[in-house]
């Protein structure tokens, strides 16, 4: 009785139409740039959150009317949430790490040096490849921008170059690293649902990855030789001199984050790598930085070292001075600034799964199918599908593994080797997920970098170049492997 029950409530629900399915999408543009003509960079703060929950309410609402009742949108929105808790719980680890490194003098130590060692004209070309070097040996884009990114970030802002461009730059770096490194989880989870191995999978992204970071190095290049020559010689030297005076300085600090990369290269997950690196911060502040402890003390800021190490672990701190510049830089919110960052990862699942309960995702994605008629018909198709499940998902992960399942035995009917499918995934889902300001990878670097997505987003060229480079690959039908009969019969 109980199983027919549900078989006549299965076969009451209905699958909305592409139109329907769009509204809450739709809605959700619509309420997002007009939060961004209102709010600017502050929309990140709460009207995009709220956005995000209105199209749900509009999704969930289209559920109850084609058959999805609140407990299946509620478990949906709760599977979706799992899936960003280990995503959440690096963002307060990060938050922690970029203040017990304040207190412990690490983040001003790089700055310093950098500042001793980059130039101004080529430090966009450099920051992106450092922050590639850093990925590729890490496999991790966000543990780069979480170290060495943030450090570069603090040395563009005092070179006075927009911090757009330097965000854009680390962020192109660190992105190339991820997709190229084989210790990344989202490039081995891409050839892992299109059903190829991992390193025929990195050769193969060779093709259209190489092109564009090299397009994304010249023009980085371009434009820093295009700077004024007079902009930072003078406010770079007054804030070494000033940071030296402030902080006990000294190459010993680099052992902190050398740690940590080695941890991550060593294959220890993030969460606990990143919980010793904010430990070791801390303790760096209380063997290095008793000049800092005794400046705080006078300043009547804090009572205890106590308070002093809890606070650069979870809430706001900073160290005063008088220069704007190195005011900003020394400041940081802890944990607790991860917050504002964390309730829009929330709130974007639960739009994310409200619209997969619906049917809308569904929907959408069956007509997107619908055009993934021919070689470049179904890459652009697949493309496209990766950049939608991260405007509507919310999340890279799922932007390689829906349309992954969705288009595979389309390219083995097309005669496609599975690589095609693997390289085009991370070539539109994972380097796409970074400039959408509510997915989990947007919304982390924008709080960890203090950036918002809109500003740094244009200068992303590496992550703009790789969806165009993958599709004028296939148009060109240049080096794309057809399967062979041995991997017919094996697939």
């Amino acid at each position: 009785m109980i199983n027919r029950k549900s078989d006549i409530r299965h076969m009451e629900k209905k699958q909305p139409s592409v139109i329907v399915a769009l509204v809450p999408l739709a809605v959700l543009i619509v309420i997002l740039a007009l939060n961004v003509s209102l709010f600017g960079d502050d929309a990140l703060s709460f009207s995009n959150q709220i956005a995000l929950l209105f199209s749900a309410a509009i999704a969930g609402i289209i559920g109850l009317i084609y058959g999805t009742n609140f407990s299946e949108q509620l478990d949906g929105v709760i599977d979706n949430i799992k899936q960003a808790i280990p995503a959440i719980i690096v963002l307060l680890l990060i938050g922690s790490l970029a203040g017990s490194w304040l207190f412990g003098g690490i983040v001003p130590a790089m700055i310093y040096y950098g500042l001793e060692i980059l130039n101004p004209d080529y430090f966009l070309f450099t920051a992106c490849i450092i922050s590639a070097v850093v990925s590729i040996a890490t496999g991790s884009s966000w543990g780069t921008i979480a170290t060495v990114g943030i450090a570069l970030l603090g040395i563009g802002k005092t070179m006075d170059i927009h911090e757009g461009l330097i965000a854009g730059a680390i962020i192109s770096g660190a992105y190339f690293g991820d997709k190229m490194s084989p210790l990344s989880d989202t490039t081995n989870l891409a050839p892992a649902v299109a059903g190829t191995d991992l390193f025929s999978h990195i050769r193969y992204m060779t093709i259209t990855t190489i092109p564009s970071i090299i397009v994304t190095l010249i023009i980085f290049l371009v434009i820093g030789l295009s700077f004024d020559k007079s902009i930072d010689v003078e406010s770079s030297s007054a804030v070494t001199q000033l940071l030296a005076d402030q902080f006990n300085l000294s190459p010993i600090l680099f052992l902190v984050p050398a740690v940590v990369i080695v941890l991550i290269i060593k294959k220890v997950p993030a969460i606990p790598s990143l919980a010793i690196g904010s430990v070791l911060g801390i303790i760096a502040g209380f063997l290095f930085q008793t000049n800092v402890i005794d400046f705080l003390f006078t300043e009547g800021l804090y009572t205890s070292e106590y308070a002093m190490a809890m606070t650069a672990l979870g809430a706001d701190f900073s160290i005063p001075s008088n220069d704007p510049i190195l005011s900003e830089l020394l400041s940081t919110g802890g944990m607790r600034g991860m917050l504002g960052t964390i309730w829009l990862i929330l709130c974007a699942m639960i739009f994310g799964g409200i619209m997969e309960k619906s049917g809308c995702l569904r929907t959408i994605s069956e007509a997107l199918l619908s055009f993934a008629s021919g070689q470049t018909g179904l890459i652009g198709t697949t493309a496209a599908t990766s950049i939608f499940m991260n405007f509507t998902a919310s999340d890279q992960y799922l932007a390689i593994v829906v349309p992954g399942r969705m288009y595979k035995d389309a390219y083995r009917k097309l005669n496609l080797h599975p690589v095609n499918l693997s390289r085009t995934l991370e070539d539109a889902g994972t380097v796409t997920s970074v400039l959408i300001p509510w997915n989990t990878c947007g919304a982390a670097q924008a709080g960890v970098m203090g950036v918002a997505t809109a500003v740094y987003w244009p200068f992303c060229f590496f992550c703009l170049l790789s969806p165009i480079s993958t599709m004028a690959v296939s148009a060109l039908n240049i080096r794309i492997k057809k399967l062979d009969d041995s991997t017919k019969i094996e697939n």
